[in-house]
């Protein structure tokens, strides 16, 4: 009788384990996307369908941050930490493929450039942990397509390091500035790209309006985007987790063709043409997978994560400039001298009409689109404003997978709030730092919407405050009505902004 109890209890067991089997884990991260360039929030000429329906089936982030550009925001949801940290502005220098590959320095020379600099490099500490190797933790295949680790110039080796099974895209961010490299990397198997043979990989295509298509035969993300789709096909019956940080829609403007719905837009310059052509087709590349999953019978059992690494920049005209008496097209001014500017004669408003774009502290520098869907679990067209950001991803991967993060981490889970059960952890404050001292430098925001940011460039010790829960547009400046609220602030940005990582 004893006997048949405890087999009871096996299939018991076994019957929960396989009800409660951890999702696949796909995020997507869009390069220099601001939310206004999304028609789920408000966007007029560029109609994104795809994406939308992520936000309209899942749940929409109000409170979510990246960094002021792309490598630190790559660090923190590398590393779990946010980048005030020692480290989160420690990226090497790109180009250095570009320089050989264009005969403008030798074989022996790069090499000699190569390893010096793989020396120089930011130390990664022997018991660091990298996201990558919390899914491999959480027994996920791991694999990442695109723009390949956190910047600038990386290699098999340290790739591998970061914990991912599998990749395919750039070791360069410089390279991936253009659309149409010569080679891509594999596994560490270099190959080629029929009918590329720009070593810029035709970074320069918006200098002289070139035509569409004119930086080679073989569009990088068109070729991304099919091994995206063929690993989620091989890996269909193994749980994995895929991370998708495509270069779209980050300049240099590169599109094989322009889309129908602008070709005869009389609203639109030709660059504009092109770049909205870009924002489509990451659009379509997201309608891709969300299909494929839903044909091979995953799309239950897959979360997918959406969002971008910083705010809005508008490769496709100068409307921002971080300048002051900026004239514009109609031959009025506006002032930048509180170094916040705003999208003046931007056609699309990119940035939502937020202060600042990309390289910014201000709003529209690094608050970003998050949208999470997964059917059954989160409740359609949710939304929340809990105070969160890409750091935070490590600790919802380990949640999801049943595994722990590594003690030192600056990450918290949000996946309660996705489930709709409380969230018990939550960040008194998030930091975001930023070295280039204009367009609004470093900057604090604590749980209760108060925003101290670092303005005044290289004098320093100049602050603005806000508060974005009550005041997203940063229109009211408060520092003078709540100067204690300010040297509060003050002492944590202080206290975290080249803080040692903590001790792991």
């Amino acid at each position: 009788m004893k006997k048949k109890w405890v087999l009871w209890a096996i299939l018991i067991a076994a019957g929960l384990a396989s009800a409660v089997t951890k999702p696949n884990v796909i995020l997507i991260m869009a390069d220099d996307l601001g939310s206004g360039m999304l028609s789920c929030y408000g966007q007029k000429i560029v109609k994104t369908p795809n994406i939308d329906r992520l936000a309209a089936e899942g749940m929409r982030f109000n409170n979510y941050y990246g960094s002021t550009y792309c490598a630190p925001s790559r660090w923190t949801l590398s590393t779990g930490m946010h980048d005030g940290r020692i480290g989160g502005w420690g990226s090497n220098k790109a180009g250095l493929p570009i320089l050989r590959d264009s005969g403008k320095i030798t074989e022996e020379e790069y090499q000699k450039r190569f390893a010096q600099m793989k020396k120089d490099a930011f130390p990664i500490a022997e018991n660091e942990v990298f996201l990558g190797q919390i899914g491999q933790k959480a027994g996920y295949k791991t694999a990442q397509f695109g723009k390949l680790d956190n910047g600038f110039l990386t290699w098999h080796e340290r790739v591998k390091r970061y914990g991912w099974d599998d990749y395919d895209g750039f070791y360069d961010h410089q390279r991936c500035h253009g659309y149409y490299p010569p080679y891509l990397w594999h596994n560490g198997e270099r190959y080629e790209l029929p009918g590329n043979t720009d070593p810029a990989c035709g970074k320069y295509l918006e200098v002289d309006d070139l035509p569409a298509g004119s930086g080679g035969e073989t569009h990088s993300q068109i070729l991304m985007i099919g091994k995206v789709l063929e690993y989620i096909r091989e890996h269909k019956d193994t749980p994995f987790f895929l991370y998708h940080p495509t270069q779209l829609p980050h300049g240099e403007i590169g599109i094989p063709e322009v889309h129908p719905d602008f070709v005869n837009d009389k609203r639109l310059t030709y660059e504009e043409k092109k770049y909205a052509s870009m924002v489509k087709m990451l659009d379509d590349h997201v309608g891709l997978i969300m299909t494929e999953l839903k044909e091979l019978g995953m799309d239950e059992n897959t979360i997918v994560f959406f969002t971008a690494d910083n705010g809005h920049c508008a490769y496709y005209s100068d409307v921002y400039t971080g300048f002051k008496n900026q004239k514009l097209d109609d031959g009025t001014t506006f002032d930048l001298g509180d170094n916040k500017w705003r999208s003046h004669g931007d056609v699309f408003n990119g940035g939502g009409g937020l202060a600042g774009a990309k390289r910014s502290g201000f709003q529209g520098g690094i608050l970003c689109p998050m949208f999470v869907r997964w059917p059954g679990k989160i409740k359609p067209g949710t939304e929340t404003d809990l105070l969160s950001t890409h750091y935070d991803f490590m600790a919802t991967l380990a949640d999801l997978g049943g595994v722990s993060v590594p003690n030192g981490k600056d990450s918290i889970s949000y996946l309660p709030t996705l489930l709709g059960e409380p969230q018990k952890q939550k960040h008194d404050f998030i930091v975001i730092q930023n070295k280039r001292f204009y367009m609004g430098s470093s900057t604090v925001i604590d749980s209760k919407g108060w925003k101290l940011i670092e303005v005044g460039g290289k004098a320093r010790d100049q602050y603005q405050l806000y508060n974005i829960l009550d005041d997203k547009m940063e229109t009211k400046e408060l520092s003078s009505e709540y100067p204690e609220k300010v040297e509060a602030l003050k002492k944590t940005l202080y206290r975290e902004v080249g803080s040692e990582r903590p001790d792991l």
